[in-house]
């Protein structure tokens, strides 16, 4: 570690510099309780996964306040069904808490159900819900067989939990429904998509080039995601994962208890993207999948190259940071700065493991800052003594970049631009560019070139 980044001794085992020395990243801790983390809390981390289910009905067992995270908290679309943008949740009061919520949960249940007809139901248990000892799966059972559709609890109470416990929460919920639908239909060369959550229509995007390669998709988890399609997914043959921190521990429940192999992947970007197509066509052993796969990556990168070569004269040698939710973004975003000729100077995750870290200190260039559940103090003063030019990140980010003058690039769930497959890159790179070259970044004190002495006593004799 270099001793010149002046950590304070509770994170210095939370950051590294590549190439500077040192051990492994320690990851995976527990926030302190009252800190100024980036991370959310476990609703919040049940909430975003499960929400781009478009066809069932979310209620928040909790106070008002919680709802804050129901209302198109993504930018996640659907082709169809729009229930899933409503907000609904039981607005708990202080009798409530005091005489329990169970019977104003069961009320509210049975009539949004008779008024909404929803494929399932998630009721995601909130800190107070924990706190007053409501047995919220008591109720789920009872209005479920008096209902008969899924209604199914997310145990996603927050405490001393993190943002990647509520994604354990929501994938236990979504298993609850595999296994219940019928797989007679599905075809041999057929995958899951996991992980994806149809930001800005990108599900749907990715879901085109396996079509035309000749792969089907029976099932997104989340994005654009069906209760039905939910149901019968356990009759595909191969599973990919992208978002592995939200996704990774449902994809080994169906390899344990279904069979499914899983492969981790990534969309973003070129090589990323091509290297899942040629993937899936490898799995499946079919040189005709894997002839078409060829034909559609060279196809797509003739298309864009052009103009990213156009944009790159521009950004060579200009340096980001990089702060996102889980790892698989800051692998691919890594790659794809450096496609335009861009460094990585500063990257970190709020769920990234031991391995992911491993990699990112392989994938960097000597120098790069990397840490782990960093925090607005530290992502401030490393973006300013790195001098970056564009700053990654997402909602919580963003204030900290334009503080600084610095461009910012959103590539977080409530984006409304698509980010991911080829077209995804082109709109990355248009938007980096635009951010980076902005003529406004002259006018920020930190790049502002100071006016001489003798310009100064021109003006002020003037």
């Amino acid at each position: 570690m270099n001793s010149d980044l002046n950590l304070l001794p509770s994170r210095s085992t939370s950051i590294t510099e590549v190439g500077a020395g040192g051990g492994a990243v320690v990851c995976g801790k527990v926030s302190l309780a009252g800190s100024v983390s980036q991370r959310a809390c476990v609703f919040c981390g049940s909430r975003v996964v499960l929400y781009p289910i478009a066809d069932a009905l979310h209620v928040v067992h909790g106070p008002i306040g919680c709802a804050a995270y129901t209302w198109d908290i993504r930018g996640a679309r659907s082709s169809g069904p729009q229930l899933f943008r409503n907000s609904f949740s039981t607005d708990l009061q202080e009798l409530d808490v005091v005489y329990g919520g169970e019977a104003k949960l069961e009320r509210t249940l049975n009539k949004l159900i008779d008024r909404h007809h929803p494929k399932a139901a998630f009721i995601y248990s909130t800190c107070i819900v924990g706190l007053i000892g409501d047995d919220v799966g008591a109720v789920c059972k009872r209005v479920s067989a008096a209902k008969g559709i899924p209604v199914l609890q997310v145990q996603s109470e927050g405490f001393k939990g993190t943002k990647k416990d509520g994604y354990k929460a929501a994938c236990e919920a979504v298993f609850r429904l595999i296994g219940t639908g019928d797989t007679a239909s599905i075809g041999p060369h057929s995958i899951n998509l996991l992980g994806d959550f149809n930001i800005a229509g990108e599900t749907w995007l990715v879901r085109e080039y396996f079509e035309r390669i000749g792969v089907e998709v029976v099932a997104t988890i989340t994005g654009d995601g069906r209760v039905d399609d939910i149901r019968r997914c356990h009759g595909a043959k191969l599973n990919l994962v992208q978002c592995a921190g939200s996704m990774t521990h449902l994809a080994k429940r169906l390899q344990d208890d279904h069979g499914i192999p899983f492969k981790k992947v990534s969309f973003f970007g070129i090589e990323d993207m091509a290297a899942a197509l040629y993937g899936a066509a490898e799995f499946f052993a079919d040189a005709v999948l894997m002839e078409r796969a060829r034909e559609i990556v060279s196809g797509e990168v003739a298309r864009i190259m052009p103009q990213l070569r156009a944009w790159r004269t521009e950004l060579e040698g200009r340096k980001a940071a990089i702060y996102v939710g889980g790892a698989f973004k800051a692998f691919s975003l890594v790659r794809a700065l450096r496609t335009l000729g861009m460094r990585t100077a500063l990257v970190g995750t709020q769920t990234g493991d031991k391995d992911d870290y491993e990699m990112l200190r392989e994938m960097c260039d000597p120098g790069t800052i990397i840490v782990d559940d960093s925090n607005p103090i530290e992502l401030a003063k490393f973006c300013l003594e790195q001098e970056v030019d564009l700053f990654i990140g997402g909602v919580k980010e963003r204030p900290i970049a334009y503080k600084l003058g610095i461009g910012f690039c959103d590539h977080n769930h409530e984006r409304k631009e698509a980010l991911a497959g080829f077209e995804g890159m082109l709109n990355f790179a248009r938007e980096v560019h635009a951010s980076v070259t902005s003529p406004v970044w002259n006018y920020v004190p930190r790049r502002a070139r100071p006016k001489s002495r003798e310009t100064t006593r021109e003006g002020n004799a003037a």
